[in-house]
């Protein structure tokens, strides 16, 4: 599950960016997380608006440790996780009335994976909504999609939730800040 190489300009990267903000006060998990959001944005205020839990990190890893299916709300976020094949139904969703197409390849998925996967969300506000609303019985939420209508708003509803979830509070995200949070679990290193 985790690389066993670094690219010299990933490494570099890494470097400039603990020098620029110590985040030696997180946890092992939490720390890896903002790094990896950190680097994939070049946007440090993500250091003060993620919002982590050291326990609910450990339960995705594990999970992910013992193949719990990883599940992306667009093709964009699956594309950016490098170590697992995401399933992503959106191109097979059709949505209607105030169903979204997002909403709706969480229904499919959801039907397909069951409950304890591990669900990335970096687009649509929508799909978060809906795994709020299916209880999927995630072993994680990550919950970063952007923009001005509804993403705070569903990122809001998923902590309130008490779900086991990775989020922030403003409206940015995205897909390459999601899949770069499911990646800083699945790179980290195994435990002794």
């Amino acid at each position: 599950m985790t690389r066993t190489s670094v690219h010299p300009i990933e490494q570099e990267s890494f470097e400039i960016l603990r020098r620029r903000v110590d985040l030696s006060h997180l946890r092992p998990l939490s720390r890896a997380v903002v790094e990896r959001v950190v680097h994939s944005s070049a946007d440090l205020s993500y250091v003060d608006d993620l919002v982590l839990d050291e326990a609910s990190l450990r339960r995705g890893r594990a999970a992910l440790a013992a193949g719990a299916p990883v599940v992306a709300d667009v093709q964009m976020v699956a594309a950016g996780i490098t170590t697992v094949d995401a399933l992503c139904r959106v191109r097979e969703a059709q949505g209607s009335g105030e169903l979204t197409r997002s909403a709706a390849a969480v229904r499919l998925a959801f039907a397909e994976v069951g409950p304890g996967a591990v669900w990335v969300v970096g687009c649509a506000p929508t799909a978060l909504y809906e795994i709020l609303a299916l209880h999927v019985e995630p072993a994680l939420v990550i919950g970063l999609p952007v923009g001005f209508v509804g993403a705070a708003e569903s990122k809001q509803a998923l902590r309130e939730s008490g779900l086991p979830a990775v989020s922030n509070v403003s409206e940015k995200g995205g897909s390459a800040v999601a899949a770069a949070a499911l990646n800083a679990l699945l790179y980290f290193p195994e435990e002794p």
